[in-house]
């Protein structure tokens, strides 16, 4: 079994499966690490709960999800993965002292904000300056660790042809491994 474990907590919309999520999951796993993807419980309840409630649902099912991950890998060096709604597990990661990559992190959240004000280890931000979810001085003001994608929307996808949004999922592919390989797992 191996001592490094990535948990993954997707947005709201495509799974933890989502090209930025998959390609975030896949550098863990290049650097040895097990995935646990979740998927979100009762998805169906996202439709009318009130943006004010979506904090501590996700916060439930992250403390599950990774109580369950510390059980099954104990001693387990864990890191999280998450995208925009999974961004609300920031308070659970924090407590817990994970590193973690947040992917279009719901910046404009205070109670998230918070968390990662408090956070004792690393964590990278990636966002794009076309998400309104995105705050680049704040995102500099919490961590070194920072990717911003230019023209990019909440997708992490930039205007024109596809070939633009790949390179975009390039870039934030590369910034994972390169913070993996120096701040997580060096």
């Amino acid at each position: 079994m191996t001592d490094r474990l990535a948990v993954i907590f997707p947005g709201a919309l495509l799974g933890p499966f989502a090209p930025p999520l998959m390609f975030a999951g896949d550098a863990a796993e290049r650097a040895g690490a097990h995935r646990i993807a979740h998927r979100w419980e009762r998805p169906q309840e996202l439709t009318g709960l009130p943006e004010r409630d979506r904090p501590a649902w996700v916060d439930t099912q992250a403390a599950a999800v990774l109580d369950r991950a510390a059980a099954d890998h104990p001693g387990a060096s864990t890191l999280v993965l998450a995208k925009s709604l999974g961004s609300y597990a920031a308070p659970q990661v924090t407590r817990r002292g994970l590193p973690a990559v947040w992917v279009t992190p719901l910046l404009h959240e205070p109670g998230l904000v918070a968390a990662l004000r408090a956070a004792t280890e690393p964590f990278l931000l990636i966002g794009a300056t076309a998400d309104p979810s995105w705050d680049g001085p704040l995102a500099r003001d919490l961590t070194p660790h920072v990717l911003e994608l230019e023209g990019a929307d909440h997708g992490l996808y930039v205007p024109g042809r596809l070939a633009a949004s790949a390179e975009a999922l390039g870039r934030m592919a590369t910034a994972v491994e390169d913070f993996l390989a120096r701040a997580v797992w060096p």
